[in-house]
């Protein structure tokens, strides 16, 4: 009995761990692109990049799925805002399902 018991915390363990480093390796392509995608001209993260639009805290701010709608679909994302930034935000529309996931990852990690 204790055996499994104690086959069953080791699984449990391997299998947050996994999940765990799945999500860092995540974050860890968002950072990649938010530098290749050159975000830092429009916004910025620990006072890098453009002040006007700071992304610190945002991950405590919005959800996961608002985050990825300003990605894909900022024009609806700013019309339920009602922002009126200028310039407007860009579309990413055109990254891969996962860039966008890797993107939203890091964003979502920015909590403070």
């Amino acid at each position: 009995m204790r055996a499994m018991f104690g086959a069953a915390v080791v699984v449990a363990t391997m299998t947050i761990g996994g999940a765990a480093f799945a999500q860092d390796a995540k974050v860890a392509e968002g950072v990649k692109l938010y530098a290749s995608n050159k975000c830092a001209m429009c916004h910025a993260i620990e006072g890098k990049g453009n002040k006007k639009f700071p992304l610190d805290g945002v991950g405590a701010k919005l959800t996961a799925d608002q985050i990825k709608e300003w990605l894909v679909d900022p024009k609806s994302a700013a019309a339920k805002a009602k922002s009126e930034a200028k310039p407007p935000m860009t579309s990413y529309a055109k990254l891969s399902a996962a860039e966008i996931d890797a993107l939203v990852a890091y964003m979502v990690s920015l909590k403070k």
